[in-house]
């Protein structure tokens, strides 16, 4: 991230300018006679995305004006760093308080995927720089663009270079770098030591399923769960998905990338907390030992449940790992997962469902997400849909009798493995960016992780 932004000015540094609607008349006289007459030629108007390009009297870049709209957004600040050409760049008269905000929109907006790339694309080579803005917390910034960076990269790493054993490695480089502990269950193993949902989804891969664990911080501390659905690529199993529905299943790891992510900005904090991260790491094959419709699954917990349809294969390996992290009795336990087409039909591909037992730490969510640009909408859990789950032979069935409310029952499947006295949140995620935006390239995307992050805080921390 170094190579985005520079330390201090030099002599060729150009100023930058934000400018709202409401405050751009007033800025606008302040301005020289050609700054007005340039900006008036362009008919510009300081909405968001709007960027003007000023000359100097010898015809070089003197200034740039960047358009925030109503209020500085952290997206409106991201659309900077593709405007300008290469060089060094500063804000100038940046209030305090946005200064944090822009400095991680540049370099979210200077993100690259180049891993299988020769060279970076033409544009890249000698890409522009910023000056660090004054009364920047950089550490803040540098963790949180470390933590979504990381996890792009696991999204958009293709799964025949990131199977089970790739991201439970994830994981152990993770936990070297913050200097915890890490261990991982793999394969028949995890038969053994009470995993057999996580198997069963896992076993008819070449590549052995896993559950990777990480644990960090004092053992008298607030405690914090976090569990990630890992699957590494998502065939459907026996209820194959057509063409179509696996092409972008490489992402169906996401809800691990995102708790990850999570992890990182915890520790690289320093936040008082004592950390646990479970990982349950598949894929979901085809082969003659895959597990089966109408199959009656165990569970860590001592749930059956019947398997009615392969393709829900998520929840499965999230059940397991729920179960055993709510064994510890967590002050705060928190999952991510891509678990249903349902929470995207409900709610589009960016703005993830979050389903919470605790009305005060979901508020506490959704308001930070309000504050930082990384919002989420609360869905309901509809205890009078549960019965929509029911089996004829089994204590549950994985998929719901019905074809609508999906991401609601999906949630109640996954609470079943969740005492009601534990404090919980599940988080329903695309994990994937459909198209680019400023800031936001198409590929692998996390939603939300910056949002719990500010409400853990406030919840857990003394």
């Amino acid at each position: 991230m170094t190579d985005c932004f520079a330390t201090r000015s030099n002599a060729r540094t150009v100023p930058v300018d934000t400018v709202t609607t409401e405050g751009y008349r007033s800025w606008l006289k302040s301005q020289s006679k050609s700054t007005q007459a340039w900006l008036k030629s362009l008919d510009f108007r300081p909405d968001v995305g709007k960027v003007a390009l000023c000359p100097g009297r010898d015809g070089t870049l003197a200034r740039v004006v960047l358009g925030l709209g109503r209020a500085p957004d952290l997206w409106a600040f991201a659309v900077l760093r593709d405007r300008v050409p290469k060089g060094r760049y500063r804000y100038e008269g940046l209030a305090a308080e946005h200064a944090d905000t822009a400095a991680l929109a540049w370099a979210l907006a200077s993100y690259r995927y180049l891993r299988y790339r020769k060279s970076p694309p033409e544009a890249d080579k000698n890409p522009p720089t910023l000056v660090w803005p004054a009364h920047c917390d950089r550490a803040a910034v540098q963790r949180t663009f470390e933590a979504i960076a990381m996890a792009r990269d696991l999204i958009n790493t293709p799964a025949g270079d990131l199977g089970p054993a790739e991201l439970a490695g994830a994981v152990e480089d993770l936990a070297a770098r913050h200097g915890a502990t890490y261990s991982v269950i793999v394969g028949d193993d995890l038969l053994d030591e009470g995993y057999p949902a996580i198997h069963a989804v896992g076993r008819a891969a070449t590549r052995p399923p896993c559950l990777a664990q990480l644990r960090w911080g004092d053992e008298g501390a607030p405690s914090l769960t976090l569990v990630g659905k890992g699957v590494c690529f998502d065939s459907g199993g026996l209820d194959l998905k057509n063409a179509s529905g696996m092409k972008l299943m490489k992402k169906d790891m996401g809800g691990a990338a995102s708790v990850l992510a999570l992890a990182h900005m915890v520790m690289d904090a320093g936040l008082p907390l004592r950390l646990r991260l479970l990982v349950p790491a598949v894929e979901n094959a085809v082969s003659g030992n895959a597990f089966r419709p109408g199959d009656v699954l165990p569970t860590r917990k001592g749930i059956t449940v019947e398997v009615g349809n392969t393709d829900a294969e998520g929840r499965l390996i999230l059940c397991d790992a729920l179960a055993e992290a709510a064994s510890e009795e967590p002050d705060l336990l928190i999952d991510f997962a891509t678990l249903t087409g349902a929470a995207r039909v409900a709610l589009g591909t960016e703005l993830p469902a979050l389903f919470c037992n605790d009305d005060r730490f979901a508020d506490r969510t959704l308001d930070a997400g309000l504050r930082v640009h990384d919002p989420l909408w609360r869905m309901p859990l509809h205890r009078d849909y549960r019965r929509h789950l029911d089996s004829k032979i089994a204590d549950i069935n994985n998929i719901a009798n019905v074809g609508f409310g999906g991401a609601i029952t999906a949630a109640l499947f996954l609470q079943e493995f969740v005492p009601q006295r534990q404090r919980w949140a599940h988080v329903d995620t695309m994990a994937w960016n459909s198209s680019s935006r400023p800031g936001r390239p198409a590929g692998g995307e996390v939603f939300g992780t910056r949002a719990f992050f500010d409400a853990i805080r406030a919840t857990l921390v003394p």
